[in-house]
């Protein structure tokens, strides 16, 4: 059974819906970091150095050891490596395009857009307009991808779907209305129907 240590975030639900989708059996390890004391831990600064949430331990890992992973895009191509779904070779760059587009734009930027727009206690516009503007850019080149294809990186419910999903499921925080992005909510809805997403969603059950 996968040791998942996560919290109610987009990049904690990566990895549940993953999981979902695989079939995998897991046990959820609540890691509250809203305390910024619970993912400091010795002990769990073992597991993720970085002490950030999400992070697996495999029991069955490389050679059928133990394996502890963290960063939420590189154990959605663990996971995938694992089971062989989900990550199709024939359109392997694609979907690490894709996947690194979330990584590297959607996710940071879309955090950043929180901060600002609902975290932070005192008001700076520039970092609202800032952010909310990027954000909406990337809508933008989301919804140009999907008025090309089915899913995120072709035909294909891939993990660059999966990582994409929780993040776009926040888009009121980002002041967004999808009906702005019509490719973008058809495949939001679609996604968001699927039994593993709503269940993976749902992880951790409560916080």
């Amino acid at each position: 059974m996968i040791e998942l240590y996560t919290w109610s975030t987009p990049n904690g639900r990566k990895v549940s819906i993953m999981l979902e989708e695989c079939a995998l059996p897991y046990r959820v390890h609540k890691i509250n970091i809203g305390t910024n004391a619970e993912q400091f831990t010795p002990e769990y600064l073992k597991i993720n150095p970085n002490g950030k949430i999400p992070s697996i331990v495999d029991p069955d890992g490389p050679g059928g050891k133990p394996y502890a992973m963290m960063e939420s895009g590189a154990i959605l191509i663990y996971l995938a490596d694992k089971t062989g779904k989900f990550f199709p070779e024939k359109i392997k760059y694609d979907v690490l395009q894709w996947l690194m587009f979330q990584m590297g734009g959607v996710g940071p930027m879309f955090g950043q857009a929180h901060h600002f727009m609902r975290a932070k206690k005192d008001a700076i516009p520039y970092g609202s307009e800032r952010y909310g503007k990027e954000a909406k850019r990337l809508y933008g080149v989301m919804d140009r991808q999907l008025e090309k294809n089915k899913f995120i990186s072709g035909a294909e419910y891939t993990i660059a779907d999966i990582a994409t999903y929780p993040w776009v499921a926040r888009h009121e925080w980002h002041r967004v209305d999808l009906v702005q992005f019509p490719s973008v909510k058809r495949w939001y809805d679609e996604v968001g129907a699927r039994p593993a997403v709503v269940r993976g969603m749902a992880v951790p059950a409560t916080g």
